[in-house]
């Protein structure tokens, strides 16, 4: 789904209190749910890199971000993550080039062009099939809400600008829980597009640390930086990618936004071509809509990759080192 305008912080609209009955059993559970599932712990260190929004916070960049992080330490890195959107339940070790977004779902794709991962609904064993296959840690994108698996470390990712939206539980808002139940749990935030002169910085830095980071385009990215394009995003909140564009210098002729994880078909593909000719402009998406194209449309359409940058990178990655160091199990 694409993320409703009622879900913000100052909508007007009086379906957050219609929905309010609907949002309290959803919130009792989930509560229910994570109280009564036992935790089970593998011989590696577990990072969760989750959030308490539904939609797009930057969890996968973050996640990415860590395991470049560790790679770089000379570290055996593996992904661990459901595979929303894919018909395999794993667990199963994705390859590029065999598995479909439909197998594994999109995000595992992405997670994959940079260290082994594996899609399994089930965590525990997906965990334990990482380390039998030589992972010294594990990084799960999402899995916060998912108590099975112990973690040595959890992160919140957070959106500066959007916050935790208008501060209800699905669906009257975007909450999975509430941000105070989260952050009980979480040992550290990443603010995603924060300062430090920010409000939601000084308030969260009381409760937990917090590591500011920014979404930036990556070298790739460059050709298409302050060029006229139609862009087009099936993700959770499509105007993010859409303002990331403009602060590229792009002049934005058209967007189309999609629900989260739509598949695209031949008439929606040709109808932004025929669009983005007739300006001549460059067709622009995101990497997670790429992944879902047909081999014929990746030919006609570029990709905006950005990637995620710390404030203080040497802080996080002293918290990264220590797990390692501690050898957390």
């Amino acid at each position: 789904m694409k993320t409703p305008d009622f879900w913000r912080r100052n909508s007007k609209s009086l379906l957050p209190n219609i929905l309010a009955p609907a949002a309290w059993a959803y919130g009792w559970v989930s509560r229910l749910h994570r109280s009564f599932q036992k935790s089970h712990r593998v011989e590696v260190p577990v990072i969760c890199v989750g959030n308490v929004v539904a939609g797009g916070a930057g969890k996968t960049p973050v996640a990415i971000a860590i395991a470049r992080f560790f790679l770089a330490e000379g570290k055996r890195p593996h992904f661990l993550t459901r595979g929303y959107g894919g018909q395999l339940k794993g667990p199963v070790r994705v390859v590029p080039d065999v598995h479909k977004f439909t197998d594994v779902g999109d995000e595992a794709l992405i997670l994959s062009a940079t260290a082994t991962t594996w899609v399994a609904q089930d965590r525990v064993l997906g965990a334990r099939a990482a380390v039998e296959a030589g992972a010294d840690v594990i990084i799960m994108d999402d899995g916060f809400q998912n108590p099975s698996l112990a973690k040595d470390l959890s992160l919140l990712v957070l959106d500066a600008d959007y916050g935790v939206g208008n501060g209800r539980l699905l669906p009257a808002g975007p909450l999975r829980e509430t941000l105070a139940s989260g952050l009980e749990r979480t040992d550290a935030v990443v603010l995603v597009g924060g300062s430090c002169d920010s409000d939601i910085y000084n308030w969260l830095k009381e409760i937990k640390p917090v590591y500011n980071s920014i979404l930036l385009p990556q070298q790739s990215s460059d050709a298409i930086a302050g060029e006229t394009v139609v862009a087009f995003a099936g993700i959770g909140r499509p105007e993010k990618f859409f303002d990331s564009l403009r602060q590229a210098g792009c002049e934005l002729i058209k967007c189309f936004s999609y629900e989260d994880h739509h598949i695209y078909n031949k008439q929606e593909i040709m109808k932004m071509v025929e669009t983005a000719a007739a300006q001549n402009a460059a067709l622009v998406t995101t990497r997670k809509d790429y992944v879902r194209l047909s081999m014929d449309a990746r030919m006609m359409v570029s990709v905006f990759d950005v990637e995620m940058s710390f404030e203080a990178p040497a802080e996080f990655q002293k918290q990264l080192l220590s797990l390692l160091k501690d050898g957390s199990t």
